[in-house]
């Protein structure tokens, strides 16, 4: 059995954000996290990004080693609250004095093409996508949302021809107005990506080596590999089992403690409240697990803060990028201020007269600036918005 002062369990960045978090207040109180990749910790985003673009792979790792001990390749199976005792799927116990559970999410599977569609998620998927990037040519990308996009764009960039499927009528259509969404479906198009949108997968079938895709409207496209981005669970069993409070992922308070005392929770797994929108929510991307699981170790290790950051998100889509904070749905009023037509400007997502969430295309540096104007009361009308934002 090892007992650990702190325990995390989850090796992303997260928990490796945790264990910065607790070192900035305890130097010396011992840190173990459990995580079931057997990578340890890495910059996630790297995986559809900056590996694509030539980014060397030994610059993604976080050094988590160097602030505590790490038990990879194990999932932990049972945690008994009132013992303070965790155990694994490999039969090792633990125990502790404070927890944190930061196990992320699941990806989303089909009901079928089981062991045949790469469910890209971790940096296992990665090598494997990337092991067969180089010997095949011809992938399918299901979904056009924030990683199908990415994945697609990826693919293309290093020679491969990509059929992208996906639900909506344009990529990123839950999130951006439809004239930029068909823009991107254009934009594409022109990169050599075909384009399939309102449509479903209906099967993916092997047949020798290649596989045959199947669409709801009867199309069939052979392909060497298909690969899957189509949203997470949050992985949430755990603490089920183990009588957390949960809606929608684990809730915790705004110092990230949950129902049960000396339990921490952090990351894309955690329902907390959202300082600037005023009301309770999950957020999936990487500035949010790294602030919120860096606060939570500090509070592990016997601060008090609490969690009011507005986390921001981005993409990279061939050459355009994007940052974006807040809430960005596409069934919002949304307000387009182009500096230059779907090539510059600033996307307003408005509810009530108040700015909810903004997307910054191509333009840099007023992530800042943008989260300001979230905690402005308004009203706002369209009109007020136009150029109160602008790039360098």
């Amino acid at each position: 059995m090892k007992h650990y002062k702190y325990l995390i369990i989850g090796g992303g960045l997260t928990g490796d954000a945790a264990t910065c978090g607790i070192r900035e207040l305890d130097a010396e109180g011992s840190i173990g996290l459990i995580g079931m990749e057997t990578a340890p910790p890495y910059m996630r985003p790297n995986l559809s990004k900056g590996l694509w673009k030539g980014r060397p792979i030994e610059k993604i790792w976080r050094k988590t080693e160097e602030r505590g001990e790490l038990n990879l390749g194990r999932k932990v199976t049972q945690l008994d609250p009132q013992k303070k005792n965790v155990q694994d799927d490999k039969g090792e116990e633990y125990t502790y004095d404070k927890l944190l559970l930061a196990t992320g999410g699941s990806p989303i599977h089909l009901p079928f093409g089981a062991g045949d569609i790469i469910y890209f998620r971790n940096f296992e998927d990665y090598q494997h996508l990337r092991a067969m990037a180089d010997a095949k040519e011809y992938f399918v990308v299901i979904g056009g949302g924030f990683i199908g996009s990415e994945i697609a764009a990826a693919l293309t960039m290093v020679g491969k021809k990509v059929t992208m499927i996906f639900l909506e009528d344009a990529i990123g259509g839950l999130v951006f107005p439809s004239d930029l969404a068909h823009f991107l479906n254009d934009y594409y198009r022109e990169k050599g990506v075909e384009v399939i949108p309102n449509d479903s997968v209906a099967s993916v079938t092997r047949e020798g080596e290649r596989l045959i895709v199947r669409t709801g409207s009867g199309r069939a496209i052979e392909t060497d590999g298909v690969v899957a981005g189509i949203g997470i669970r949050p992985n949430v069993e755990l603490a089920q089992a183990a009588g957390l409070k949960l809606e929608n992922g684990i809730v915790v308070n705004e110092r990230l403690e949950t129902s049960l005392p000396d339990i921490y929770a952090a990351g894309d797994v955690v329902n907390f409240f959202h300082a600037a929108l005023g009301k309770r929510m999950r957020v999936e991307h990487e500035d949010n697990a790294i602030f919120m699981g860096k606060l939570a170790g500090q509070n592990m290790a016997g601060a008090s803060e609490t969690y009011t950051r507005t986390p921001m998100f981005y993409s990279d889509l061939f050459e355009f990028g994007y940052e974006a904070v807040g809430e960005t749905s596409s069934k919002m009023e949304m307000v387009s201020d182009w500096q230059e037509q779907f090539k510059k400007g600033v996307i307003y997502y408005l509810e009530g007269g108040r700015v909810r969430g903004v997307v910054l295309w191509n333009i840099w540096k007023q992530v800042d600036n943008a989260r300001a104007l979230m905690l402005e009361p308004g009203p706002f009308k369209a009109e007020d918005l136009v150029g109160r934002i602008k790039g360098e």
